[in-house]
């Protein structure tokens, strides 16, 4: 059993030298990489780095998008006796200082001298151009254990300050071990990777891929994204939620731009058909979306917020398969996942092997094993709060099935109570109200210490054109969505914003999820308006 990233790479390199380990953009076209060149890569990084002065325990920032430049710097820094700390590329110069200070790093690597300018570092590298010197690889790996540090992952800072998260190479190596144990990931997949390698999504599913020897194409233009599935037709795909609502929302919407009769051909055929009647809705319907997405898909990997099942049914009825699974960055990302064959909409599995899982009193979702991180850095007391005898405290609220699959209904934090005193947990209107348009892209459902709960409403600008009554199809879906709620739990009025939240704004995290507080913050005139 590997006792470091760097000793699972190295065993990798010994059983499959020879096997693609990575591709990745050069011009037009895409190169490739060798277990054993990744390796030979790392190899002369992490003695550059050994040359610049790194330390065993120095940390070094990287900030940049996703390439192959960053996780061959990244796996040097660890063979190097490093920690890497990670800093999303569109950081603001604050957020940058704060990461910069308390973690306590001395170098930097980064893609734009935008980004340099943002971090007091004595060295500040470029990806791609990080010094490369010999030495005696083995030697150095062998020095590395199991219990040192890792990573660096600073929250997103959805309720507060960012707290970087203490991971170590055990809670890496037992993490993404155990999600290769699982059967799912097979050598002769192709794995695309687009995420943001400074998110603990990325990074496990990197961890993983090394350790069931998986190819991994690699290109985090969230642009080229259709364009990559096309050209490279991978097999398997993680993303965020927000990425399937897109890729639903925009068929919805391009079978009713055709007009009346596109659109009910399409209705009849999105849903549940016999098999005397299944081969005219794959037609009509489902083959387009297998044909968009490379035709090649096994599995879908869903993470970072809650999928909605409606969206999941329409990718099963498709042929495509979703396996939703839940972690925190304080767990190494994967703690849960759903199994092919047994996997339920509306939960995200059982947990992976090794890691244990209770619901507490008042419904929270606790969490053991070796994933769990080591602490908070520089703040053991709030390790103290969120680890209690060795069980993580996640802030969550779920249920177990009869399966042992994990059901989650809303953060604790962030669970509405109005003024009547009833509870709401937001976050899955929110998301079906979503899949009831394909118009909408954010859903915002605000009323805590309010008579009642009402709406903020984004809309999708790749999906919406000027012949639609956006106005309309908003009511229409939260029609339809507070049809099948309780009373208090409806949204009695909502406000379409001109504007979508995004990542540069401040209002969604890395991952994609809305940073409640702040929204509400912005948008504050606007919510009172609906009281």
């Amino acid at each position: 059993m590997a006792h470091s990233i760097p000793d699972l790479l190295r065993a990798r390199v010994g059983q499959t030298p020879d096997a693609e380990a990575m591709r990745y953009r050069a011009g037009d076209g895409w190169a490739r990489l060798t277990w054993a060149e990744l390796q030979e890569r790392v190899r002369r990084q992490a003695f550059g780095l050994v040359e610049l002065g790194l330390r065993p325990g120095d940390r070094v920032a990287l900030m940049g998008g996703t390439t192959i430049d960053w996780i061959i710097t990244d796996l040097a820094v660890l063979a190097a006796g490093g920690a890497t700390t990670t800093i999303y590329p569109n950081s603001t110069a604050g957020e940058c200082a704060h990461i910069i200070s308390d973690s306590g790093s001395a170098i930097a690597v980064v893609d734009t001298d935008a980004q340099a300018a943002m971090l007091d570092v004595p060295h500040v590298l470029r990806f791609g151009q990080v010094p490369e010197a010999d030495g005696d690889y083995d030697a150095l790996v062998d020095a590395r254990g199991a219990h040192d540090l890792a990573t660096l992952i600073y929250t997103s800072g959805t309720t507060g300050t960012p707290k970087g998260v203490e991971l170590t190479h055990e809670n890496w190596l037992r993490t993404s071990e155990a999600v290769a144990s699982l059967g799912i990931l097979r050598p002769d997949d192709l794995h695309f990777l687009w995420l943001p390698l400074s998110h603990a999504f990325g990074k496990v599913l990197t961890m993983a891929m090394i350790a069931a020897g998986v190819p991994t194409a690699v290109d985090g233009s969230v642009e080229r994204i259709v364009d990559n599935l096309g050209e490279l037709r991978p097999t398997i795909v993680a993303a965020a939620p927000r990425i399937f609502e897109k890729i639903h929302g925009r068929i919805v919407a391009g079978a009713r731009a055709k007009g009346a009769v596109a659109q009910k051909m399409f209705e009849w055929a999105d849903r549940d058909h016999p098999k005397w009647t299944h081969w005219l809705a794959d037609r009509l319907v489902y083959s387009k979306l297998r044909d968009r997405v490379g035709g090649r898909i096994r599995y879908f990997v869903s993470g970072s917020a809650p999928l909605s099942p409606e969206i999941g049914r329409f990718f099963e009825r498709a042929g495509i398969t979703i396996l939703e699974g839940y972690g925190l960055t304080e767990s190494s990302a994967a703690t849960f996942l759903n199994r092919p064959g047994q996997h339920a909409f509306g939960t995200v599995g059982p947990p992976i092997p090794g890691m244990d899982v209770r619901i507490a009193d008042d419904g929270e979702v606790l969490i053991h094993g070796p994933g769990v991180m080591r602490g908070y850095h520089n703040r053991p007391d709030e390790t103290a709060t969120s680890i209690v005898d060795g069980w993580l405290h996640t802030g969550d609220i779920g249920e177990l099935d009869s399966a042992g699959r994990l059901r989650i209904t809303d953060r604790k934090k962030e669970l509405i109570k109005t003024s009547g005193g009833k509870y709401v947990a937001p976050t899955p209107i929110e998301s079906r109200v979503k899949a009831a348009s394909p118009y909408i892209s954010n859903v915002l459902v605000h009323g805590d210490r309010r008579q009642y709960c009402v709406a903020l409403v984004t809309l999708d600008p790749d999906t919406v054109s000027s012949e639609v009554d956006t106005q309309a199809e908003v009511r229409h879906a939260v029609d339809t969505v507070n049809a099948t709620l309780a009373r208090h739990e409806t949204i009695k009025k909502f406000a379409v914003l001109q504007h979508d939240f995004s990542v540069e704004d401040g209002l969604l995290t890395a991952s994609l999820k809305p940073r409640r507080r702040e929204i509400e913050k912005r948008y504050a005139e606007v919510l009172d308006g609906l009281y």
